[in-house]
């Protein structure tokens, strides 16, 4: 039998958290404020912002929405991050991705100052969280530390496999899990004998962006399945990399698209933007 990992519980202790520090921090005159970019009109993007909005709003932060359009230049998003990270009452910064085509990500995101770099989009941030060093990890990856964690799965002295190398999403997890003592290793469309490599592993981190990407039953009976994907069908439904009727029944536990990891990821970011808030 295959364990549902859900994600709603975590996020909800998460809320309860983050509200009661709202409060405190409104009570002082400080509205916690997160400006979430947007130069894209990807369906997938726009609901998860709507989906980070309302979030925002059940725990008292301010989500502040900057809609450039998916024909904006790279200035144009740069100038942006430029003047929010100027911005003393805004405390935490997203760019939403997919880009406009030919903008790389690394060239417009060295704009989001370090201090509310809540998503660890800034090419700094990642070469510090590769370093060990303090800086925001980007909350996706951080969102399945604590989905782990919150279900009690041992990390430490693991074998873990990421399926993906973005810089994004699957190294920073990587990075994540290996600062907890993970074996780790990152695999990718160019990996040849995948199964051979999936059935040693204890958690299994699927993070390539494919939908249906992982149908095989090659993994061991005690695994744990990390579906990190969020991708929209032509029906407009939301689904992750892992097959779910394919391995269900065949590993010992795995997060559901929705309601696993997505729903994480979201109180990460609102985290995050308190934690970037100043204290005196």
């Amino acid at each position: 039998m295959t364990t549902i990992l859900d994600g709603a519980a975590v996020a909800a202790s998460i809320h309860t958290r983050l509200t009661a520090s709202c409060a405190a921090l409104t009570a002082a005159g400080i509205i916690p404020t997160l400006a979430v970019v947007a130069a894209t009109d990807d369906p997938v993007a726009v609901r998860w912002t709507r989906a980070l909005a309302r979030a925002a709003d059940r725990t008292g932060i301010r989500c502040q929405s900057i809609t450039l359009g998916p024909q904006v230049s790279a200035a144009a998003i740069r100038d942006t991050l430029t003047s929010l990270s100027e911005n003393p009452l805004v405390h935490g910064i997203v760019l939403q991705t997919p880009l406009p085509p030919g903008i790389v990500l690394d060239t417009v995101t060295d704009a989001i100052a370090i201090g509310k770099d809540v998503d660890g989009a800034n090419p700094l941030s990642a070469g510090r969280l590769a370093r060990d060093l303090p800086a925001f990890a980007p909350a996706i990856a951080r969102a399945v530390v604590t989905l782990l964690n919150h279900h009690r799965i041992e990390i430490g002295d693991k074998k873990a496999v990421v399926i993906g190398r973005s810089s994004a999403v699957g190294k920073p997890i990587a990075d994540l899990l290996l600062q907890r003592n993970a074996t780790v290793t990152i695999c990718h469309r160019h990996t040849t004998d995948l199964a051979d490599i999936t059935r040693t592993a204890d958690i299994v981190v699927a993070a390539a962006g494919h939908p249906g990407l992982i149908t095989t039953e090659d993994f061991r009976p005690d695994a744990v399945l990390i579906d990190v994907g969020l991708n929209l069908t032509d029906s407009g439904r939301l689904v992750g990399d892992v097959d779910r009727t394919a391995v269900s029944g065949r590993v010992a536990a795995l997060t559901p698209v929705p309601g696993g990891v997505g729903l994480v990821t979201t109180a990460m970011l609102l985290d995050h933007t308190l934690r970037a808030v100043p204290r005196s």
